[in-house]
């Protein structure tokens, strides 16, 4: 059998947020996904392989190339392909665009966390960064909460308004101490090694989503803001010995692993205790997500 082939613009066409999450929070009702991921290094180039296998709904291998010197070229950075591969024979099932996976998984997975632990009534979203999942965060988070007014801030002021322009229920701001308390949901996109958001700056009642941090050195939150929220995660398996956002602390003593309330794996402990809990999801990522959300978007394209 020829495998299905699906392209970015046009499979991105029949693709839906609520349904996304929705498709995710089923994945998860699957048994435990097994995953495993190889790293090959070139300095400064690095070919990342991670691979999924869920019993009953197949298996995933998602390849990505990132060349940083290709940005000098004007061509993009990371590269990649998916391939989908069929649970009850092993045949190739799809080839799925690699940038609509990771666009969708990314985005998804952080919208089904907001769904689940964000305050009943939610007026305004915080988004820290202003890079490409920034603007993805927008859009998904758009949809899961209609009504909401965004703003982003960023380190660079004009790289917020640039990103502000492209949407008119945006507004770029630039002190982040005063935005933070305003929020009813504060999103992190910034790839940063050094916490940028404060503990102190947080009112009862807000949910934290934080998806920047994915290397042992990154970390968008400092201490304060762990120790004040009830602490979530997509995978406890992706996230807390792998990325310096839970990594770190844990390790000093700051955080203790039973701090971590529950992966999706035990989704229905994602519940708020009251309207003045502080909740924070940490999206860890993983190729587990990857192989529910290509499923997914195979299912739609399939539909037509």
């Amino acid at each position: 059998m020829t495998p299905t082939i699906i392209p970015f613009t046009e499979g991105e066409a029949l693709l839906d947020w609520l349904d996304l999450a929705e498709a995710l929070a089923r994945g998860h009702a699957l048994p435990r996904a097994e995953i495993g991921d190889t790293f090959l290094y070139r300095d400064p180039d690095t070919l990342l392989s991670r691979a999924a296998w869920i019993d009953g709904l197949g298996q995933l291998v998602k390849t990505a190339t990132i060349f940083p010197g290709n940005a000098e070229a004007g061509k993009p950075s990371i590269n990649g392909a998916v391939t989908l591969y069929d649970d009850t024979d092993g045949t190739l099932k799809a080839l799925v665009d690699f940038h609509l996976v990771t666009k969708w998984k990314t985005a998804g997975d952080s919208l089904l966390g907001a769904q689940l632990l964000a305050p009943e009534k939610v007026d305004t979203i915080l988004v820290m960064g202003a890079g490409t999942v920034a603007g993805t965060l927008i859009e998904a988070f758009s949809a899961g909460f209609p009504g909401a007014r965004f703003r982003v801030w960023n380190r660079t002021p004009a790289r917020a308004e640039a990103l502000a322009e492209g949407f008119h229920h945006v507004t770029a701001v630039t002190d982040l101490e005063t935005a933070v308390p305003e929020a009813d949901i504060i999103l992190g996109a910034t790839m940063s090694t050094e916490p940028v958001l404060k503990g102190a700056w947080l009112r009862p009642g807000q949910h934290v989503n934080l998806i920047g941090a994915y290397r042992p050195d990154m970390r968008e939150a400092d201490d304060t803001a762990l120790q004040r929220a009830t602490v979530y995660v997509d995978s406890c398996d992706t996230t807390l010995d792998h990325i310096g956002e839970l990594k770190i602390p844990l390790a000093s003593g700051v955080l203790a692993r039973d701090a971590i309330r529950a992966d999706f794996y035990d989704i229905g402990s994602f519940t708020r205790g009251g309207p003045d809990d502080i909740t924070l999801f940490k999206n860890g990522g993983g190729a587990h997500l990857d192989l529910m959300t290509a499923d997914y978007i195979l299912g739609r394209w399939m539909a037509g």
